[in-house]
């Protein structure tokens, strides 16, 4: 018997591969007839540990479909319909599950939840790197924290200015699974620019100060590993990291779930930059189908302008990102603006 996370007053007895026992209160229980999970490839084998380790991802797929919830987006869940699950398994920080979905091609579970689809990735990968890289009129060196699966590598790399690419990642799982099988992200890797550190981000700016002139943090949500990274001593390190004149960028949450964590954060860090911005991009298979983004600047102004403008080659690349977009993802809702600024 194990308790099933997404309903933790539910306790599941497995009586045969099909047949599970919901077990609702001491006195009573129904049956359910549920299908097997998702058939498992010979490449995958079930997280190993107990339940006090944290979050098994096969347990979040249930009848064939996959079900994201989270204590971040209450009342509201996500759910992929599961070909095959491809990769299971427990780092030394999480729990990681890749699955072939039945339309949105391989899918990245971190801790129960979605990090990236092949479908929707570019969204979010092309945001989070050009808004900062064009912001700046000669990016030339570019740190990485976080962003194993590649992708935001990829992006960096379609500039030609930029002469040095480091990224920092905690979990090395993360860039072999992506790198095995979630090639059109992983490709950035192949770069001859990019330098991987597997290593806290924040140990890595302490050493490397005044060096860089764009940082970019590629986190999941402030839950577990991540949580240091949406705390204002972590932002002071990424200002210390910083060349006059540079520019951060990092996941910014969701506006429509998340105005009590974004609003302080911006508030505190407005202290040590010289602007902070907000801008945002549409994901929809991100929690509400949006995510946000933080722009903040050392010793420069704001960054809804691009100082430079993608070649047509480039541009002809990219799926999502493009200069009007650029300005146009800091206009915000008005909800939002007064929340976050007012």
């Amino acid at each position: 018997i194990y308790h099933f996370h997404p309903f933790n007053e539910r306790l599941f007895e497995i009586r045969k591969p099909s047949h599970i026992s919901i077990h609702l209160d001491s006195k009573k229980h129904k049956e359910a007839q549920l299908l097997p999970r998702a058939i498992m490839s010979n490449d995958s084998k079930e997280a190993e540990g107990t339940p006090e380790q944290g979050i098994n991802g096969m347990d979040l797929i249930i009848d064939g479909w996959f079900h994201e919830r989270g204590i971040l987006w209450p009342g509201q869940a996500m759910s992929l319909q599961v070909k095959k699950v491809i990769d299971h398994h427990r780092s030394l920080y999480q729990d990681v599950l890749v699955f072939e979905s039945t339309h949105h091609g391989n899918v990245l579970v971190l801790d129960g939840v979605i990090q990236v689809t092949e479908r929707d990735e570019h969204s979010y990968q092309e945001m989070i790197a050009h808004l900062p890289l064009y912001a700046h009129p000669e990016p030339k060196r570019v740190l990485v924290i976080g962003g194993g699966d590649g992708g935001v590598l990829r992006e960096i790399a379609k500039h030609e200015c930029v002469e040095e690419i480091v990224i920092c990642e905690i979990d090395k799982d993360v860039i072999e699974v992506s790198k095995k099988y979630l090639p059109g992200l992983a490709c950035g890797y192949s770069d001859p620019r990019v330098t991987v550190k597997i290593m806290d981000g924040a140990k890595f700016m302490e050493e490397n100060q005044n060096h860089f002139d764009v940082i970019i943090t590629d986190s999941s949500d402030p839950v577990g590993p991540a949580s240091v990274l949406f705390e204002t001593p972590f932002y002071k390190g990424m200002h210390e990291a910083l060349r006059e004149g540079g520019i951060v960028c990092t996941q910014g949450e969701c506006m429509w779930l998340h105005i009590d964590l974004i609003k302080p954060l911006i508030n505190s860090i407005q202290r040590i930059y010289t602007d902070v911005g907000y801008a945002y991009t549409t994901i929809p298979t991100y929690p509400s189908g949006q995510i946000g983004f933080i722009i903040a600047t050392k010793g420069r102004g704001k960054c809804d302008v691009p100082a430079r403008i993608a070649s047509e080659e480039v541009q002809k690349s990219l799926k999502y990102y493009s200069p009007e977009l650029h300005q146009a993802s800091f206009v915000l809702p008005a909800f939002a603006k007064r929340a976050i600024f007012d």
